[in-house]
């Protein structure tokens, strides 16, 4: 199978720094880690505008009021034809962050956004490889069949993602959520490689939105 993933940052809010693009670690020899172009920091209101969407600034989760910090992009072919891409959506509790400032300092929080890179590229490859892409002929349109396939990509990234966030936050003491957007998701069914991942390509190769 000739998987291909790339995870790159959209924007950086507020208490988080800004990271440098990391390259996700190959887990089988087929993967091929695609490189990403440096792109500018811009503030959550301006990414929200371009993009036409608006997730939830804040979150609960258990029991703490977590504020959005980070929205990444990120896309996998499962294979030649197959694939899909979005907006992937980082919360984190600000008292933690505070307190990690205090006691460690904000140069912490470079090797942070690299862990948490690292463990939404894990978690969107395979929940991207547990999604099934192909077209279903009984779908009622386009929209239909976008909204389903958002619904169960973004259960296998929850479902993903979920022991990753607790061993992150046994490391690091930050409680963080990642989660998937679908209003975001487009999903390729006639042809899915590098390009077709990336934003400025969002039109092309037949995607279902």
């Amino acid at each position: 199978m000739n998987t291909s993933i790339t995870l790159f940052t959209g924007m950086i809010l507020l208490a988080l720094t800004a990271c440098s693009t990391q390259p996700a670690k190959q887990e089988a020899a087929e993967t091929k880690v695609i490189p990403v172009p440096e792109k500018p920091v811009v503030t959550p209101e301006e990414a929200l505008q371009q993009s036409g969407q608006n997730p939830d600034m804040t979150i609960t989760k258990e029991g703490k009021k977590l504020n959005l910090v980070k929205i990444m992009d990120g896309g996998v072919c499962k294979n030649s034809l197959e694939g899909a891409k979005g907006e992937f959506l980082v919360y984190a509790y600000p008292a933690d962050i505070e307190r990690i400032k205090r006691e460690k300092g904000a140069k912490i929080f470079a090797d942070f956004e690299n862990k948490i890179q690292a463990l939404s590229t894990d978690a969107l490859q395979h929940a991207v490889g547990n999604t099934n892409l192909s077209k279903d002929p009984f779908a009622l349109g386009n929209d239909a069949e976008q909204h389903k396939l958002a619904q169960q990509l973004s259960e296998n990234f929850h479902n993903a993602v979920a022991p990753a966030l607790k061993a992150f936050k046994k490391e690091t003491t930050l409680t963080i959520d990642v989660t998937a957007f679908p209003p975001s998701f487009i999903f390729y069914q006639q042809g899915c490689e590098t390009a077709t991942l990336e934003p400025e390509n969002e039109g092309a190769e037949n995607p279902v939105k």
